[in-house]
């Protein structure tokens, strides 16, 4: 399927397993974030909707005012961070290289910065300026891992 000209009604139909869409207050801004320091593609972006893939993984951002009639607009934050509590996880995307461009992206906060985990991924935490909590991370290497276990 090419998303780039896939019309609404297909791509739709074709959604299987499980969805993410994120509502944001800048449809630009949050593609730029998402392409710019986490490596996803971007697809038929407009100032309501932007389709996004990582790896397989596909995902859509829609602009809080495409929600005018959904139940989840009475719930949006007017101010402030939005998804706490939730981690959105890339594991093919390098921390490194994620914080490196995070750094020079306006609106992002760096919570943590590359670690390796007892659970065998190096990773890295980073608000998007929606507060949407990103974790890229790789697989440690078996020196790395061999480094923690000690």
């Amino acid at each position: 399927m090419d998303l780039d000209t896939v019309d609404a009604v297909v791509f739709g139909q074709s959604l299987r397993g499980l969805g993410l869409n994120l509502l944001v207050k800048d449809v630009a801004r949050s593609t730029h974030f998402l392409r710019d320091v986490l490596g996803m593609e971007v697809f038929q972006t407009s100032g309501d909707f932007a389709i996004l893939r990582s790896g397989t993984a596909v995902l859509q951002i829609h602009a809080d005012h495409t929600y005018h009639s959904n139940p989840l607009a009475g719930v949006l934050p007017e101010a402030g961070a939005r998804g706490a509590g939730a981690e959105l996880r890339l594991y093919e995307v390098d921390p490194e290289e994620a914080l490196e461009r995070a750094r020079a992206h306006a609106g992002v906060i760096v919570l943590q910065e590359a670690m390796n985990k007892p659970h065998g991924l190096r990773e890295a935490y980073i608000l998007d300026p929606d507060g949407y909590c990103w974790v890229p991370s790789r697989p440690l290497t078996a020196d790395e891992t061999k480094a923690i276990d000690q």
